[in-house]
């Protein structure tokens, strides 16, 4: 069967891919330490679940406007002035299905072929992805580990080309934990309205941040308004993966075409879920703070148990609840090697050791491994020892 090739020109996304080996596994009755989903463990706080509930009971089942309810873009624009400092009206603002639907609407309005999408390496699995669905193509910049994985403005000034349409900033990031400072953020700016480059920050995990860093949104900087994009979501803040609530702001031209885009693809996001949103975001935020005190326990556990394994290097995430070791020194052709790549290596510790976890390549990043740590204490303990001691008995074996 013959397809498009916009569709061949994109692969399933590998973390759904883990997931999906993951499950097969669990449902033959293995036990599996799994490091691989991207999402909160925690319930979606009661409040929510009960104004989602009201409004089924009131009957909220019909089509909204495609854009979204108003109440809730009202929301969302004075919930992201008074938690990161932005100043956007409703017709700035559009909801989606999704922070990952929100992306994939911008690219399919600002970029076509012959365009170039600036994205900071490692990266979400899912930009390259969209860019080349658009007919974009990615330009990549390295980050270092030892800068905390953080891109710098001279690093995205020396990308730019008279072809550039965008960059993509994901502050704090997937798969990294890698954050920008707000000083470096503006630099950035500068740069992108110097070459006008369109800058789109994406805010999933803008409240998962650890100290000294705090939650940034360089909306909130002096000239931001011509060529921001921001997307958000309730998936992390607010435990609400499952909801499929996510939102683009900027300007309102843009914002418009993403309506009409929406209008002939998904129509309005689900009724019943834009409530629960709305709910989220008048309501308390009291459950944020609970859940970034966990995670940061989490975080110190991981990384210590990943840096006591021999070969093995992880830096302090500085935000989300990802850690990304390195493991290059495991890997190659050597007698010593335990596989040749972090692919490999990847099935070889589902098969062997029954650790779930998503291999470096997949966010341009070889010899990296990412694991989620928004799963509980007790499970990270045991997936530390299956770690140490796979590498322990291919280090005796070799």
């Amino acid at each position: 069967m013959q397809f498009t090739d916009r569709i061949n020109r994109i692969q399933i996304s590998p973390t759904a891919a883990v997931i999906s080996e993951a499950e097969k596994l669990k449902s033959r009755g293995v036990d599996i330490a799994d490091f691989g989903p991207g999402e909160p463990d925690f319930p979606t706080p009661d409040h929510i679940k009960k104004a989602a509930i009201k409004a089924i009971e009131e009957n909220k089942s019909k089509y909204t406007p495609a854009g979204g309810i108003m109440p809730l873009r009202e929301a969302i624009c004075a919930w992201h002035k008074r938690e990161l400092g932005s100043s956007y009206d409703p017709k700035e603002c559009v909801v989606s299905v999704g922070g990952k639907h929100s992306i994939f609407n911008v690219m399919s309005v600002l970029i076509q072929q012959g365009d170039e999408v600036i994205i900071p390496a490692p990266y979400w699995v899912s930009f390259p992805d969209i860019v080349k669905y658009a007919g974009g193509t990615p330009v990549f910049v390295e980050t270092k580990p030892e800068e905390g994985f953080s891109v710098k403005a001279s690093a995205i000034e020396k990308a730019v080309t008279p072809r550039t349409k965008l960059l993509i900033l994901n502050s704090p990031s997937n798969p990294t934990g890698g954050i920008v400072p707000p000083d470096e953020y503006q630099g950035i700016l500068a740069v992108c309205r110097k070459h006008k480059v369109w800058l789109m920050g994406d805010e999933c995990y803008s409240h998962f941040t650890y100290e000294p860093h705090k939650p940034y949104s360089i909306a909130s900087a002096a000239g931001s308004e011509e060529n921001v994009i921001i997307i958000g979501s309730v998936s992390k803040t607010f435990a609400m993966t499952g909801w499929r609530i996510g939102y683009t702001l900027g300007p309102e031209v843009l914002i418009q075409a993403l309506i009409k885009l929406q209008s002939q693809s998904t129509s309005n996001a689900t009724s019943i879920a834009q409530y629960a949103a709305l709910e989220a975001m008048r309501g308390t935020m009291e459950t944020v703070p609970v859940m970034l005190a966990e995670y940061e326990k989490r975080r110190k556990r991981i990384v210590e148990g990943l840096r006591a394994i021999p070969g093995i290097t992880c830096e302090w995430p500085g935000g989300a609840f990802y850690a990304f070791p390195n493991a290059s020194a495991h890997l190659g052709e050597g007698r010593h090697a335990h596989a040749k790549n972090c692919s490999e290596l990847s099935k070889l510790l589902l098969e062997k050791a029954h650790v779930a976890l998503v291999p470096g390549e997949a966010f341009g990043a070889p010899g990296y491994l990412r694991l989620s740590y928004a799963t509980s204490i007790e499970r990270i303990e045991e997936g530390l020892r299956r770690l140490e001691r796979f590498f322990s008995r291919a280090e005796a074996a070799a």
